[in-house]
């Protein structure tokens, strides 16, 4: 396993991101706990959850499935840099979301107990508060770190000034303030490219690209969908995506089959070759998912696979940052 310092931290985590919004959920438990070692076993050490994952039993219930994970002992806790969110609404209560100092209190100590550890590693707001302002925000992440309830902050969602912002407020109290953002990234959505990875790159935040495959976008979705195989691939983004990116989505299938190459195992190697990227968050549901991941970090596209790649699914503007992709 290659393993990146997590944005100017000295916190090293795995390439690999083991995003777990599809575990005990789309995945049932035993198949799940199988996930969970195998990535473990194949150095994976690095976890993402947040406190509104399992919603579809009730908010909370993801990290209460990984808090009987690492009950079982054998280290688990200790080998896995575990990363959950707040911010989001957890219930209809007035205080109950967004990033007030209350909140984001609360939410930890909720998570803690969920998750049956002692600390969290990551501890990242899940999307930009309008109403919070940074002094206030700085200060709950300041109780919670003196209290060694969290290790370090980390953005999702965030728009490019608003880490910026963030990063000056720290600054100001020197405080290390954001170590990673996390952002949709992959080949059909590239709007990151010209605001918020060059702010990170910037301010020394590393980046975490969520949904790599768009969904099941980028998995093979057309030649599933003609074999009757296609699951996740054939609703949601991804169905979204292909009523008017049909024809770069099967030319992107011929390119991998004229290569040889799984068109997972290369839209995710595309995103891990992204300069300023530290980790994908995967999200298998399957022994074979994870496998077909821990396949793309061994392949590294050639430039004329890039070249097509930039053709078929184009960057912003001209790939520049801001307003300059656009000159």
């Amino acid at each position: 396993m290659e393993y990146s310092y997590l944005g100017r931290s000295a916190l090293r985590v795995s390439r690999l991101c083991l995003g777990t919004l599809n575990l005990g959920v789309r995945a049932d438990a035993q198949e799940s706990h199988r996930l969970l070692d195998m990535a473990l076993d194949h150095g994976v050490n690095f976890l993402d959850t947040a406190n509104i994952y399992g919603w579809q039993k009730h908010k909370g219930f993801t990290e209460e499935f990984l808090g009987s994970w690492f009950a079982k002992g054998g280290g688990r806790r200790e080998k896995m840099v575990l990363g959950t969110k707040v911010g989001n609404e957890m219930s209809e209560e007035p205080n109950e979301s967004g990033l007030s100092a209350r909140h984001i209190i609360s939410s930890c100590d909720a998570s803690l107990r969920r998750l049956g550890t002692d600390w969290i590693d990551l501890f990242q707001l899940h999307r930009a508060d309008w109403h919070a302002p940074w002094e206030e925000v700085w200060q709950a992440m300041d109780v919670l770190t003196r209290q060694g309830k969290i290790r370090y902050t980390g953005s999702s969602n965030f728009p490019g000034w608003h880490i910026a912002e963030a990063q000056e407020h720290a600054t100001r109290r020197h405080a290390l303030g954001i170590v990673s953002e996390q952002s949709i990234y992959n080949l059909l959505t590239r709007h990151i490219e010209s605001e918020v990875l060059p702010a990170c790159r910037r301010y020394g935040v590393g980046v975490l690209a969520w949904s790599p495959l768009h969904g099941g976008l980028f998995g093979g979705v057309l030649r599933k969908t003609e074999e009757g195989t296609a699951r996740k691939s054939a609703q949601g983004r991804a169905q979204e995506a292909l009523r008017t990116h049909s024809t770069a989505v099967a030319a992107f299938e011929d390119l991998c089959e004229r290569t040889g190459v799984e068109p997972a195992v290369l839209a995710l190697a595309w995103v891990l070759s992204r300069p300023g990227v530290t980790a994908a968050v995967i999200g298998p549901r399957s022994t074979d998912q994870m496998e077909s991941a821990l396949r793309a970090l061994r392949h590294t596209p050639g430039d004329e696979v890039l070249d097509a790649l930039d053709g078929l699914f184009p960057a912003v503007g001209k790939g520049g940052p801001g307003t300059e992709g656009w000159l």
